[in-house]
């Protein structure tokens, strides 16, 4: 069987391929992994006939070693194909695997941690390369069918909160400026701040204006008005297919008449008048059915599972670096690589090192 495999760092080469997948998301494309300041963007791909498979990647040093490991960006990424992946043959999945293995040894790379997307089958093509994690469940809203019906799904007492809501004349719309960005910011970080948030998590103005950038974003912050008074927003992300709410704030001062609720139910309606088709809500923090998770349940019971992807590519390496650590091998933990644990010295302190999100909290 004729392939190659290669590695791609530069934008017009990276998102070529990106554009030809069978399904992609913002979070795939170049310019998103260039906004990531923890490493190194990387683009690995695999190439036999007419079937490619490639794997998006931040490539980061490990302090005090001579290794790298590599991690995923912030949300949902993964592998992707210009085919279905369950319509990769076993030969293929094999081959990209011994390729794969030999591009991280060539980049110095001992092991890699990714958040799967929770709607492309990528399970079928890494479930026997490194270890695949259950990380609970995650919940959508199904687009495809009529408004009327997605309401009558709700939660009855969320129904009727959402039309109160909607005849008090809040005004919603799009943000149009950087000052309203700002002030979106403002009310972000002090949502932080009420929910002890980890400094990772405390995303600046040019990080909300970069994801802003229309010339290679889709995504739009939506917000919710009092007057004069911002009540609430969200940035969303849109793709193809899904629109998700990736970040989202409520102000203190109306914290008590859970104007998320309206924003939420308003996020679903943007996605229908865009064509789509998935509203994402997600989970809970850490994948546990926790009051985030039961919030959204009120939209929706639509569940589908949410998985991490942990391979080991040096044992050894892997295995010194732990023991150097002095973490606490613990087989039932999420949390990697060990070496990174928040607990330990010996770290990088950023979002992408984590196995849970705080996505959409209020």
């Amino acid at each position: 069987m004729s392939y190659r495999s290669f590695t791609i760092r530069n934008r017009d080469d990276w998102d070529k391929y990106i554009a030809q997948s069978y399904a992609h998301e913002g979070f795939h494309t170049w310019y998103y992994h260039s906004l990531n300041t923890e490493g190194e963007p990387l683009l690995f791909v695999y190439e036999e006939s007419k079937v490619f498979v490639s794997l998006p990647v931040i490539k980061r040093k490990i302090e005090g070693s001579e290794y790298f490991d590599m991690t995923c960006v912030y949300g949902y990424a993964g592998p992707l194909s210009n085919i279905a992946f369950e319509k990769l043959t076993t030969p293929t999945i094999m081959q990209f695997k011994i390729a794969f293995a030999a591009f991280m040894k060539a980049e110095s790379s001992i092991c890699i941690f990714s958040r799967l997307h929770p709607f492309l089958n990528q399970y079928h093509l890494l479930e026997n390369i490194g270890g695949i994690k259950d990380n609970g469940t995650t919940l959508y809203v199904d687009l495809s069918i009529s408004e009327e019906d997605q309401r009558n799904r709700y939660d009855k007492r969320l129904n009727r909160q959402i039309r109160s809501l909607r005849k008090m004349g809040y005004v919603i719309k799009e943000a149009e400026s950087v000052q309203e960005i700002e002030d979106f910011v403002e009310m972000y970080h002090k949502n932080m701040d009420r929910l002890n948030a980890s400094p990772n998590y405390y995303f600046n103005a040019q990080y909300f204006i970069n994801l802003l950038n229309k010339e290679y974003m889709k995504n739009k912050l939506v917000l919710i008005y009092d007057g004069a008074n911002l009540m609430c927003g969200a940035l969303i992300l849109l793709s193809d297919d899904i629109v998700r709410n990736h970040l989202s704030a409520t102000s203190p001062d109306y914290l008590s008449i859970s104007p998320s609720k309206l924003l939420t139910d308003e996020i679903s309606m943007i996605g229908r008048r865009l064509g789509k088709k998935i509203f994402h809500l997600g989970g809970g923090v850490g994948g546990k059915e926790d009051s985030l998770f039961n919030f959204k349940k009120l939209f929706s019971n639509l569940q589908v599972k949410d998985r991490i992807w942990c391979y080991i590519n040096d044992e050894s390496a892997y295995t010194h670096l732990v023991l150097r650590s002095g973490v606490e091998i613990n087989p039932e933990t999420k949390f990697f690589p060990l070496y990174r644990h928040p607990q330990i010295k010996i770290q990088t302190t950023n979002p992408e090192s984590e196995t849970t999100t705080i996505e959409n909290l209020n």
